[in-house]
C-alpha cells in the first residue's frame, strides 16, 4: 500500500518529480521537486485537503492567479498551480536560506538597523500588493523568508483564498486557521471580515516590535488570553525593551500599533517613510528578484551552524577582514542560566562552557563546537544541588575549567574526571594566565589571591579598602605580560565601582575608569565592560596601560547580575564572541493568585520583571521587586487588580525581598550599602527608610514573626549561610539561632513561636525541615522527603507548604508532637521557584492558606540561548574604531 509521498510523486510525476519533504505546517505540507521542463529545484506546497474542501479547490486556483501577478523583489512569486490528489498545490521557487522566525529564535534580538531595514523592504511588498488589491493578512515572521539578508513575503495565495471563504465556516483542526493571535490587528482578532491593508500594517509593527524587543508587544497562554490583551492593553514602548532604538523608530512603531485602524498609518509606504525619515517619498523596489525558496528553518539552522563549525575546525586564527558569522546554542529543557550567570569560551574559540542549573544542580556545562549538543562536566559540579558558587574560567590549552566549589577552588579536565583541590575558595571567578597561575577571589568581600596550577601555594594580593566603601576585587583577567591583572573594584552603587589594574610583582594598583565592572581586554586594543545591559568598548594602550579614548556601545542586551558585575559574555583570542542575551536571562512575568486546585487569576494587569512578591496582611496590597535595564531592583507597592504602583526604593543599589510586618505599615528588606543590610520603611512611602541591621556580611530576608517581634533572616558567612534573629521592638539585638556549616535559608516561625521551618543543603540537595525555638536542639525532623524549599506556615501551623520546583507542596503539621504528614501536591504550571539560598521566596501565600501570589512565566517562554558571533573582532572595529 503506497503512502501518501508516494501517491502524490505518482500522481505528480508527468510535472515535477517530487525528492523529499521540506517541512509541515497546519496549512499544508512542502516538498522539494526538480522541475524537468525547466531543469531547477523547486517548492511545492500541498494544502490540507480539509483545508482545500473548506476554501474550495475552484476557489482557491481562481483566488491565486490575482497573487500569481503580483512581481515584486520582496514578493516570494508563484510558478504554478494546480489540482492532485483531492486537494490543490501551487509552485514557488526553491530559496536556499532561512526565514525571519528562525533568525529571530537564533538571535532573539536584531540589531536596529537590520531591523529596520527588513522591516522598510517588507513594508515594500506590502504596498505593491495593497496597491493591486491584496491583502496577506497574516504578515508574521514564518512567513517573511530571508535570502542574503533580504526579505521576501510568502504565502499570499493562502492568505488571499483563505479571506474569501464562507464566513460562516469553522475550522477545528488545531493549526488550521488564518492569522496568528500575537500578530492580529485588533479588528482581525475581533472576527472583522472585512479587513483593509492597515491590518497588515500593523502585523508589520508587531514583527517590528519584536525584532526589536525580542518578543511581540503581547503574549498569553492561550489566543483568547493573546486577543484579549490585543484589545484591551496598551503596549509597551519599544524602548522599555531596549533604549537603543531611536525615538523616530519607536514612535513609527507606537504609531503602527494603534487600535483603531483611522489612527494607524494609513499606507505600508507612511510606515517605511517614519521608519526611515524620508518624508512622504512613495517605496522603491529594490533590484535583484530572487527565484528559491527558503529551507525550513530547523535544517537552516543546522546548516548554519555546521558551516560555523566547520570554518572553527579549519582555521586557527580570524582574518581580520573575515565577515562576521552568527548563530547560537540552545540549551535543553530544564537547563537554565544560574544566577550569577557565566559564559566562558576556551582561548581558542573552538568550546563553549556555560554554568547553568540542571534541574536543582548546579553545573558546568561545555559544548565543543564541532558537536551537537552540551554535556555536563562530569565532576565539577558533582551532583550538588545548589550549594555551589562555581563561576567557571579557563586554562589557557583549553584542557581544565577551574571553578569553586564546597570552599574550594577546583579544577578539572574539560572532558570531565576527578576533581584536584588548589585553595580555599567560596567565589573564584579568576583567570588562568600562559605562566601557570591562577589569580582568583577567595570571597564575595576579599581581595585577589594567587595560586599556582598545581595548587598549595595561594597567597593574598590584594584587600579591598573598606573606607573607600570597596566590597570585594572581582573578575580578574591576567594581560598578555603575565605580571599585570585587570580587576573590578566593586562598590555600591554600581556606577562608583571601578576598573583598575594590579601589578603582582609590585602590588600596585592604577584605576583605569570609574562607572563599569567586568573589564576585558581584547587584542584588538580594546578595553570591553559591562555598563547596565550592554557592553562598551574603549581603547586601551597596554603598554601604557591606559584608555586612550571613548567607550562605545558594542553589544547590547547582554544578561547581567549586578550584584556581583557579572556580565554573561566572553571573547576567544581569535575573535569569537559569545553572550547570553537579556531575553534568555531575565523574563517578564505575570503575577497571579492561584488557588488550592490551581485556578489563578491575574493579580495585576501588566507584565513586568517581578520578582519575590508579597502579600500584605489584609490581603489587598502586593510587595513586590521590578528590576530594570536602569534599575538594579527596587521594591514596588501595588493595589491588586490595578496599575500605578508605588515605587518604594530608589538608593541606586539593589533592594529586594520585601517583608510586610503584621499590621500592614512596615515593609523590612535587604538593600545593596555595600553589603545586603537590613533595612525597615513605612508601605505608604511616609517615612524614610531606617537602617535595622548593618554590618560586614550579607543578610537575606526571611520573614517576620507573626507577633510582629522577630524577624528571622539568613546571615552570609563564608561558606555557608547561617539563620539568626533580630528584635524589632526596642533596641535591634541580633542573636544567632541555628548554624551547622551549610546553606540556610528562608527561615519561618510558627504562629505559636515554637517552631522554626527552614531548608538547608546538608544533604546534598535542598531540602525543608522544621526544628524547635527559640533551643534548636529539642526537636527536629525534615519535612520534605524529596526535595523542598521555601517553607510558609498556613491554618494557624497545622500546615506548611513549600516549592518543589515548579509545583506546590502541601503537608499537615501536628504542633504539639513536632511531626508532619506526607506531602501533597497542590498545583503546578510555570511558576518559577527560588532555589538559591541568597534568594528570597519566589512566592507568598495567605494566612488561611487558600489564595497563592506567584510569578509566572510567560506561555511562549523561549528556551535560553547563548549567542555565537565567528569573526567578531571586524565588527567592533568597525562600531569602535580607534
Amino acid at each position: 500500500m503506497l503512502d501518501s509521498f508516494q501517491r502524490l510523486q505518482e500522481a505528480m510525476a508527468d510535472r515535477y518529480t517530487l525528492e523529499r519533504e521540506l517541512g509541515v505546517g497546519g496549512m499544508a505540507t512542502v516538498y522539494l521537486a526538480h522541475d524537468p521542463r525547466h531543469n531547477r529545484k523547486v517548492a511545492i506546497k500541498v494544502m490540507n485537503s480539509e483545508l482545500a474542501a473548506i476554501i474550495g479547490a475552484a476557489r482557491f486556483l481562481k483566488e491565486i492567479e490575482t497573487t500569481a501577478n503580483l512581481q515584486h523583489p520582496n514578493i516570494l512569486p508563484l510558478f504554478d498551480s494546480g489540482q492532485v490528489e483531492g486537494t490543490v498545490f501551487y509552485v514557488m521557487p526553491y530559496v536556499q536560506g532561512e526565514s525571519l522566525r528562525n533568525r529571530l529564535t537564533r538571535e532573539i534580538q536584531l540589531p536596529v538597523a537590520d531591523a529596520v531595514r527588513i522591516a522598510v523592504e517588507i513594508a515594500a511588498a506590502l504596498d505593491y500588493a495593497h496597491r493591486h488589491g491584496v491583502i496577506h493578512r497574516d504578515i508574521k515572521p514564518d512567513n517573511v523568508l530571508l535570502h542574503d539578508g533580504r526579505p521576501l513575503v510568502a504565502d499570499f495565495g493562502i492568505a488571499l483564498a483563505w479571506s474569501h471563504r464562507d464566513g460562516r465556516t469553522r475550522i477545528t483542526k488545531s493549526g488550521v486557521s488564518l492569522g496568528t493571535p500575537h500578530y492580529m490587528s485588533p479588528e482581525q482578532a475581533a472576527g472583522d471580515q472585512n479587513l483593509d491593508p492597515r491590518a497588515d500594517t500593523y502585523a508589520l509593527g508587531v514583527v517590528l516590535y519584536e525584532m526589536l524587543a525580542g518578543q511581540p508587544p503581547f503574549t498569553g497562554l492561550t489566543a483568547q488570553a493573546i486577543f484579549a490583551r490585543v484589545m484591551s492593553e496598551e503596549p509597551k514602548p519599544v524602548v522599555f525593551h531596549r533604549k537603543t532604538v531611536p525615538p523616530h523608530v519607536d514612535a513609527a512603531v507606537a504609531r503602527a500599533l494603534e487600535k483603531l485602524p483611522a489612527d494607524r498609518w494609513q499606507t505600508a509606504a507612511q510606515f517605511a517613510d517614519a521608519l526611515t525619515g524620508t518624508g512622504g517619498s512613495r517605496i522603491r523596489p529594490l533590484p535583484g528578484a530572487l527565484s528559491r525558496l527558503a529551507i525550513p528553518g530547523a535544517l537552516a539552522a543546522v546548516l548554519l551552524m555546521a558551516f560555523a563549525w566547520v570554518g572553527l575546525r579549519n582555521r586557527s586564527s580570524t582574518p581580520p577582514s573575515a565577515a562576521p558569522v552568527r548563530f547560537s546554542v540552545e540549551l535543553d529543557p530544564g537547563v537554565r542560566p544560574t544566577f550569577t550567570p557565566i559564559v566562558r569560551l576556551s582561548p581558542d574559540g573552538r568550546q563553549l562552557f556555560v554554568s547553568a542549573m540542571v534541574g536543582r544542580r548546579e553545573e558546568v556545562l561545555r559544548r565543543p563546537f564541532d558537536q551537537m549538543r552540551m554535556e555536563v562536566i562530569a565532576g565539577a559540579g558533582q551532583g550538588e544541588q545548589g550549594t555551589g558558587n562555581s563561576r567557571p574560567f579557563i586554562s589557557p590549552d583549553g584542557r581544565w575549567v577551574a571553578y569553586a566549589r564546597q570552599g574550594k577552588l577546583r579544577k578539572v579536565r574539560v572532558e570531565g574526571g576527578p576533581a584536584i583541590d588548589l585553595a580555599v575558595a567560596d567565589w573564584a571567578g579568576g583567570s588562568w594566565g600562559k605562566n601557570g597561575r591562577l589569580v582568583y577571589t577567595r570571597a564575595y568581600n576579599t581581595g585577589l589571591w594567587i595560586v599556582s596550577e598545581g595548587g598549595g601555594d595561594e597567597r593574598m594580593l590584594t584587600t579591598p579598602d573598606t573606607a573607600r566603601g570597596e566590597l570585594g576585587h572581582w573578575w580578574p583577567q591576567i594581560l598578555p605580560d603575565g605580571d599585570h591583572v585587570l580587576f573590578t573594584a566593586y562598590r555600591t552603587p554600581i556606577e562608583r565601582a571601578t576598573i583598575e589594574v594590579l601589578s603582582i610583582s609590585s602590588g600596585k594598583r592604577e584605576v583605569v575608569f570609574t562607572g563599569g565592572v567586568f573589564g576585558f581586554y581584547v587584542p584588538t586594543g580594546h578595553l570591553l565592560y559591562a555598563v547596565g545591559e550592554t557592553i562598551r568598548a574603549v581603547p586601551f594602550d597596554l603598554g601604557r596601560l591606559a584608555v586612550t579614548g571613548a567607550a562605545l556601545p558594542v553589544v547590547d542586551s547582554v544578561a547581567m547580575n549586578p550584584t556581583d558585575g557579572a556580565a554573561a559574555f566572553d571573547v576567544s583570542e581569535n575573535g569569537t564572541l559569545a553572550y547570553l542575551p537579556v531575553s534568555s536571562y531575565i523574563t517578564e512575568t505575570e503575577l497571579v493568585l492561584v488557588d488550592r486546585r490551581g485556578n489563578e487569576s491575574r493579580a495585576l494587569p501588566a507584565t513586568d520583571r517581578y520578582d519575590h512578591p508579597r502579600l500584605s496582611p489584609e490581603g489587598g496590597r502586593i510587595a513586590v521587586d521590578i528590576r530594570s535595564a536602569n534599575s538594579l531592583g527596587d521594591i514596588w507597592v501595588f493595589q491588586i487588580g490595578r496599575s500605578g504602583g508605588l515605587r518604594l526604593t530608589a538608593e541606586g543599589g539593589r533592594d529586594f525581598g520585601a517583608e510586610w510586618t503584621p499590621d500592614g505599615r512596615e515593609l523590612i528588606y535587604s538593600s545593596e550599602h555595600p553589603f545586603f543590610d537590613l533595612y525597615r520603611r513605612a508601605a505608604d512611602a511616609s517615612r524614610p527608610a531606617e537602617p535595622l541591621l548593618t554590618g560586614g556580611f550579607d543578610r537575606y530576608p526571611g520573614s517576620v514573626s507573626p507577633d510582629g517581634r522577630l524577624f528571622a533572616f539568613s546571615l552570609a558567612v563564608p561558606g555557608a549561610g547561617e539563620l539568626w534573629t533580630v528584635q524589632l521592638r526596642g533596641p535591634p539585638a541580633p542573636a544567632r539561632y541555628f548554624a551547622n556549616g551549610f546553606n540556610l535559608a528562608h527561615p519561618t516561625l510558627s504562629p505559636d513561636g515554637r517552631w522554626m521551618a527552614y531548608d538547608s543543603d546538608e544533604s546534598g540537595r535542598i531540602e525543608v525541615y522544621a526544628q524547635s525555638y527559640p533551643n534548636p536542639s529539642l526537636k527536629r525532623w525534615k519535612v520534605s522527603p524529596a526535595n523542598g524549599s521555601e517553607p510558609m506556615w498556613t491554618r494557624g501551623g497545622r500546615e506548611l507548604v513549600y516549592r518543589k520546583g515548579d509545583s506546590v507542596m502541601a503537608v499537615s503539621v501536628d504542633l504539639e508532637n513536632g511531626r508532619s504528614g506526607p506531602p501533597k501536591a497542590l498545583f503546578g504550571g510555570p511558576y518559577p521557584d527560588s532555589p538559591g539560598w541568597t534568594r528570597p521566596r519566589s512566592y507568598d501565600v495567605s494566612r488561611d492558606g487558600e489564595r497563592f501570589l506567584m510569578t509566572k512565566l510567560p506561555a511562549e517562554e523561549r528556551r535560553p540561548r547563548i549567542a555565537v558571533v565567528l569573526n567578531w573582532f571586524a565588527e567592533l572595529r568597525a562600531k569602535a574604531p580607534r
